[in-house]
C-alpha cells in the first residue's frame, strides 16, 4: 500500500488483481480505494487494478481547500496512466466524472470507460431543467445544514439519499465521524458536477468521446442518475447501459458481484489493443 506523489499530492494507492488488462479505479466522494475490494475480488483473474484515495479521502493528503477538487484528482489519476498502454477506467459517482473528463481531454490514455452512477448533474439539468427545482426541494434541508455549519446533520441527510441504505444510527461511529469530516468535499466538487466548470458538457467534449463505454446504475437510485445516463446515452458515441435491480447509488459496494459480472461481460467485448480513436 504505497504512498507517493501523484499529481503533486501525497497519494495512497493499492494494487489488486492478477489479470492481463490494466485498469484504474476511481472511487466516490467520501469513499476510499478499499471500497473496491469486493468488486476487485470478482475481477481478480481478468484485471490488474490500481485504486487510489482522492484528496482528503482515505490515507491521501488533505485537499488544500483552494484548488479545484476534480482537477487535482484528475492530475493524480494521470500520473497512474501510460500513453504507451491505455487502461480501462472504472469510476463511481464523482470518480465517474473524473474518468469521463480524462477520456475527453486525454483520450490516448484510455481503452474503455465504465461509469457507475456518474454524477454529471450538468447533463441532466440541461436536458431536464425541471429537475433543478425538484433537486432543490429534495435537498433543501441538506443545503440549509451545510450553510449553518451543521455538518453532522448535513451528512445524515446526504447519506439518506446517496448512501448504501443503512440507517445513520446503525453506521459504526468511526465511519460516521469520517463521513462528517469529508462532507465538505462533496461541496468542493459542485463547481464541476453542477456548474460544468471544465466545460465537459458545454464544450461538446462529451459528444466527442469515442471509447467503448458502459453506464451502470442502480434501479433504486435517486432519479437524477437515470436522467444523467439518459443524457450520456444521447451524447457518447459508443455507450451501452445496464441497471442493477435492487441497488442504489452505492451499487459497486452493496452489489459488487453483480457489477463485476457486468464489467466482465463488457470488457470481454473490448479488445486489449484498441485502434486509434478518430
Amino acid at each position: 500500500m504505497p504512498v507517493d506523489k501523484r499529481g503533486g499530492v501525497d497519494t495512497h494507492w493499492v494494487r489488486m488483481g492478477h489479470g492481463r488488462r490494466k485498469a484504474l479505479l476511481l472511487h466516490c466522494s467520501m469513499g476510499h480505494a478499499g471500497g473496491w475490494q469486493g468488486m476487485a475480488r470478482a475481477l481478480d483473474d481478468m484485471l490488474d487494478m490500481v485504486a487510489f484515495d482522492l484528496p482528503g479521502h482515505g490515507r491521501s493528503a488533505d485537499w488544500d481547500g483552494v484548488s479545484d477538487l476534480q482537477t487535482v484528482s484528475m492530475q493524480m489519476a494521470l500520473d497512474f496512466l501510460d500513453p504507451a498502454q491505455p487502461m480501462d477506467l472504472i469510476g463511481h459517482s464523482f470518480g465517474g466524472t473524473i474518468a469521463a473528463r480524462i477520456a475527453a481531454e486525454r483520450p490516448e490514455l484510455v481503452r474503455s470507460l465504465v461509469l457507475i452512477e456518474p454524477v454529471l448533474f450538468a447533463v441532466a439539468l440541461q436536458d431536464r431543467p425541471d429537475l433543478k427545482e425538484v433537486h432543490g426541494e429534495e435537498m433543501h434541508d441538506y443545503f440549509s445544514a451545510i450553510e449553518a455549519g451543521e455538518l453532522e446533520q448535513a451528512t445524515r441527510i446526504f447519506s439518506r439519499f446517496w448512501g448504501d441504505g443503512r440507517a445513520w444510527d446503525t453506521i459504526p461511529e468511526p465511519q460516521r465521524a469520517a463521513m462528517i469530516k469529508r462532507i465538505l468535499l462533496v461541496e468542493a466538487g459542485a463547481p464541476q458536477i453542477y456548474g460544468d466548470l471544465s466545460g465537459l458538457q458545454s464544450s461538446g467534449a462529451l459528444n466527442r468521446i469515442g471509447h467503448p463505454t458502459l453506464l451502470i446504475e442502480g434501479a433504486a437510485s435517486p432519479r437524477y442518475i437515470a436522467a444523467i445516463n439518459d443524457g450520456l446515452m444521447a451524447r457518447l458515441r459508443r455507450a451501452e447501459r445496464v441497471v442493477i435491480d435492487g441497488a442504489g447509488h452505492m451499487v459497486p459496494i452493496t452489489h459488487p458481484d453483480e457489477v463485476a459480472a457486468q464489467v466482465r461481460g463488457f470488457l470481454e467485448t473490448v479488445p486489449e489493443e484498441q485502434p486509434t480513436l478518430p
